[in-house]
């Protein structure tokens, strides 16, 4: 594993990468409220010893990209399509296979409609349709809404409270079907809580602005499309995926049957033998070239 921090535009990006250069390159976008931290490391061994270069960073307000005061995000969806880019151009790419996880599975939709040129292949996972501004699917479970109402007044300098905040976040996005494992959550939480200067911060996502113009385009994606999805997700609920593989003409669904809006470890091998299977027949999968100017 190698880290580099990308400066851009006024703000950092922390960013990890792991196996070759010289490999067919994904650049795996996290969900709000997450950073790279929470890609499981042992799927992204899974990929690197498929053969693949992979990248993963920290969102704005994450680990240890630029932090905004809690309330007061100095940036749009929009701005995080463009950190994307950013990463891409930072490690001198010139396109890759984008793998977008809930909100990152809503940045590569953006990216893959704005800039096709940089896309060779999308994988959206547990991601949010944006085919149809009518599209009316299930609501946000209640059980989250109330767990996050509960952050106004958490004491976020406490250690113990913010990780347990954390782990029953996690806990309220698994579908319940499987054990859930708390201890490895409250692991990846704890070195959260340790790199990041202003943990709160991740709060800002709950105001984010902007993307509303690329409402109603999934259609006119054109990169090669592979959809995951956990049939139980109660956060973007299983309807999106069927909308998202329904929308663009040769589009692969892989159900997760007993998950929900999570990487659970019981789907690691699948989750990556579908992304190897996917990027692997993406055309052009093997170009890694500085981007043209």
């Amino acid at each position: 594993m190698a880290e580099r921090v990308i400066e851009t535009r006024g703000i950092r990006l922390c960013t990890e990468t792991f196996g070759s250069p010289g490999d067919p390159p994904i650049l795996l976008v996290m969900g709000a409220m997450s950073s790279m931290k929470w890609w499981p490391d042992p799927l992204v061994d899974m990929l690197v010893a498929a053969g693949r270069y992979v990248i993963r960073y920290d969102h704005r307000d994450m680990g240890g990209s630029t932090t905004y005061p809690p309330g007061a995000p100095g940036y749009t969806v929009d701005d995080l399509a463009e950190d994307v880019i950013a990463v891409l151009d930072g490690h001198g790419l010139a396109r890759a296979h984008l793998v977008g996880m809930s909100l990152g599975g809503m940045l590569s939709q953006i990216v893959a409609l704005k800039a096709p040129e940089r896309v060779l292949s999308l994988t959206l996972i547990c991601a949010e349709f944006l085919g149809d501004l009518d599209f009316t699917p299930p609501p946000l479970s209640p059980a989250l809404l109330a767990h996050f109402g509960t952050a106004a007044t958490l004491d976020w300098s406490d250690e113990a409270a913010v990780l347990d905040f954390m782990v029953e976040a996690g806990r309220l996005n698994a579908s319940g079907r499987r054990p859930y494992d708390a201890a490895l959550a409250r692991r990846v939480a704890a070195g959260e809580f340790r790199r990041s200067s202003r943990l709160q911060s991740m709060l800002n996502y709950t105001l984010l602005t902007g993307g509303q113009q690329w409402y109603g385009r999934t259609h006119e994606l054109r990169a090669p499309l592979l959809v995951i999805h956990g049939a139980l997700d109660p956060v973007v609920a299983y309807a999106h995926g069927v909308a998202l593989s329904r929308a663009v003409a040769g589009a692969r669904l892989v159900t997760l049957e007993d998950a929900g809006h999570e990487l659970h470890e019981a789907d690691w091998p699948t989750i990556a033998g579908a992304i190897t299977d996917h990027t692997g027949a993406a055309k052009g999968s093997r170009s890694c070239s500085p981007p043209l100017s």
